[in-house]
């Protein structure tokens, strides 16, 4: 059996996105969500329901409000959190948002993340110590392609999604050394989607582009698996736990983005993801974010469940199941109520109503993975 790296199979994950959109509009859904507020609360929560593992969230822009000057007023709630609960957190570094001043394309951006890298670690390892999972940067590729080839994410530009990827891979490896030059022992995960796509039709030359699109989803990691060093006494391993990201719009007709729906002919079963994820790499994985909105929740969690299930079955080391978000929030276009979560909007002294056909789905789901 493979180590088990975190205190539960079963996790979840607090919306984190601090990014500004095209509109130029900051969101923060740590704030919005109440999260901040009710830290200890919604940490308490998923630990009575045996939820022992969360991913959770650094808030870029209020660490550093002035160039190289940190300040972690921001993040005290969560870290009295988890002193309190004993939970186990994922910490994101960089989830989309990053500080005002600072140009993603400009010479600095590599060395800014780094530095704030290193003091965040620092930060961590002196208030909390213990084992440190940190996923430095969420969705390198979903990010280039959302900001830097579509413009709908600050920094809002176009054609330009290469570039960017680069960018974000350099930033990732930086910060990686920073990580682990504090804590050697450090577990790193780099998130993606984990997508598939088919052609618009069956000629050659669609085929032969959507295949190609397929299978950039790898190339992140694959530049992240190239830099891994290995020696005798050490392993750095810059691609260590592989985060995938799976929703019900992860699979589509390229060019176009016509959804493919579960149980469409053209449907790849999620475990055949997984298991081609594995053979790629021979990594652990978590399913990092997974989850639906409204009466779906509950079987899409199923469904998703049910697939690992099958990848284990077939060797798949996968670690964990998050499902993301933990609670609901506004959304990112419109501010509307997204019901997507195990537990609703907090009311005036942290409670927060749960959605019980989720959560008695993952009690069944519990029982299957003990």
């Amino acid at each position: 059996m493979p180590e088990r790296l975190f205190q539960s199979f079963f996790m979840g994950g607090f919306e984190c996105s601090s990014h500004r959109n095209s509109n130029g509009r900051r969101l923060d859904l740590i704030k919005s969500t109440q999260h901040d507020k009710f830290a200890e609360a919604d940490y308490s929560r998923m630990m009575d329901i045996g939820l022992e593992t969360a991913r959770d969230g650094i808030r870029w822009h209020l660490v550093e409000p002035e160039p190289y000057r940190y300040d972690f007023s921001s993040l005290e709630s969560q870290i009295a959190a988890v002193k309190s609960t004993g939970i186990q957190v994922i910490w994101d570094y960089f989830h989309y948002g990053y500080p005002d001043d600072l140009d993603i394309f400009g010479g600095d951006f590599v060395e800014r993340f780094s530095l704030f890298s290193t003091a965040v670690t620092k930060y961590l390892q002196e208030n909390l110590g213990g084992e440190l999972f940190v996923c430095p940067v969420n969705e390198i590729s979903f990010f280039a392609w959302i900001a830097g080839e579509r413009g709908v994410f600050h920094p809002s530009v176009r054609r330009r999604g290469n570039e960017l990827k680069a960018i974000l891979i350099e930033a990732s490896l930086k910060s990686v050394d920073a990580i682990y030059s504090i804590c050697p022992t450090a577990r790193i995960i780099f998130t993606d989607p984990a997508i598939h796509v088919v052609p618009k039709d069956e000629t050659a030359a669609s085929k032969r582009a959507a295949e190609i699109y397929r299978r950039a989803q790898f190339k992140a990691f694959d530049k992240l698996a190239s830099a891994n060093e290995y020696d005798s006494a050490n392993s750095l391993a810059y691609l260590d736990i592989i985060g995938l990201n799976y929703y019900f719009h992860n699979q589509w007709r390229h060019p176009g983005r016509r959804l493919i729906a579960n149980g469409h002919e053209k449907y790849r079963p999620f475990h055949q993801i997984l298991i081609e994820f594995h053979n790629r790499f021979q990594r652990p994985i978590v399913i990092a974010e997974t989850g639906i909105e409204d009466d779906a929740r509950a079987s899409w969690f199923k469904y998703v469940c049910d697939e690992a299930a099958i990848a284990i079955s077939e060797g798949v080391e996968i670690q964990g199941i998050c499902l993301y978000p933990i609670v609901n929030h506004p959304g990112w276009a419109d501010m509307r109520h997204c019901h997507n979560g195990l537990w609703d909007y907090p009311n005036k002294i942290g409670e927060r109503e749960i959605y019980q056909p989720l959560a008695d789905e993952i009690v069944n789901q519990k029982l299957n993975f003990r």
